[in-house]
């Protein structure tokens, strides 16, 4: 099933999953009084030009086919060029515009492209949506993973793309929520008796943009303390419990920053 139709009925993934603990109100706001986003950050689509990029290329490889550099160039201006025509509501930062992240686009595409090492993982998957449910939570946990390949070994590796303004720290990495779920999604689908691999290939957004692949593994104790918190999330929510976090770094770039501040000065739920 394709990632849109789990999407039609009531269901938790990754992003929802922290949203609501990162501000609850701002997961009511979206996914339960389902606002329009007031605007759209450039970053997000942005990393979903690139993202549609990289799917390009493994789509290709999982058939035995190399696109070239220039193939994925013209795929990204094409891609990008859409986007920034056909909305009106992209937000730029300071010193951003549709032309200097086109070219930041194509200097990223290329240092991954030429960084890229030559290996025999054999590609299975792409953009794979999966669902599974845990025991006393109706609502399934659903997504789709970008990369899933196997090794030499019969190891599974699940990859996930990722555009980001800095590198990731190791901890950040080895703690990431996301890449939990989609191991425990895995072994719910038909890998539970494969070793499994986690990986983020990362393009930096700095001055002068890299590439770095980030390498982690999950133990039973990180699926325990996600399944938890779950449990947790899905409890604040069945009961209608919507906090805001006006305090957190997001708050300046939040795509509903003027329906926050109806709420606070029109008294809450009060």
């Amino acid at each position: 099933m394709q990632l849109s139709e789990l999407r039609k009925t009531p269901h938790l993934s990754a992003s929802s999953i922290n949203e609501y603990v990162e501000c609850s109100l701002l997961y009511r706001f979206g996914r339960v009084d389902r606002l329009p986003m007031e605007f759209v950050a450039a970053e997000l689509e942005f990393g979903t030009a690139i993202h549609k990029v990289l799917e390009e290329f493994y789509r290709a490889k999982m058939i035995g086919e190399r696109l070239l550099l220039k193939d994925l160039h013209e795929q990204f201006k094409t891609i990008w060029k859409k986007a920034t025509t056909e909305r009106a509501d992209i937000q730029f930062q300071d010193g951003q515009n549709p032309e200097t992240l086109s070219m930041m686009g194509a200097d990223l595409i290329m240092i991954w492209f030429n960084k890229l090492q030559e290996d025999n993982f054999q590609v299975i998957g792409v953009e794979e949506a999966f669902s599974f449910n845990l025991p006393g939570i109706p609502a399934p946990i659903i997504g789709a993973i970008d990369l899933l390949e196997e090794d030499e070994s019969g190891a599974l590796i699940i990859t996930d793309f990722k555009t980001s303004g800095r590198s990731y720290s190791v901890d950040e990495v080895d703690r990431n929520q996301q890449l939990t779920l989609y191991q425990m999604a895995m072994k719910r689908n038909g890998h539970a008796g494969h070793e499994i691999l986690l990986k983020f290939d990362c393009l930096i957004k700095t001055k002068t943009p890299k590439f770095e692949s980030y390498w982690t593994t999950r133990g039973e104790v990180d699926e325990i303390r996600i399944e938890r918190k779950i449990r947790q999330v899905w409890s604040g929510i069945s009961k209608q419990i919507f906090i805001p976090n006006d305090t957190s770094w997001k708050c300046p770039r939040c795509h509903h920053r003027k329906a926050c501040d109806a709420w606070f000065l029109n008294g809450g739920d009060e």
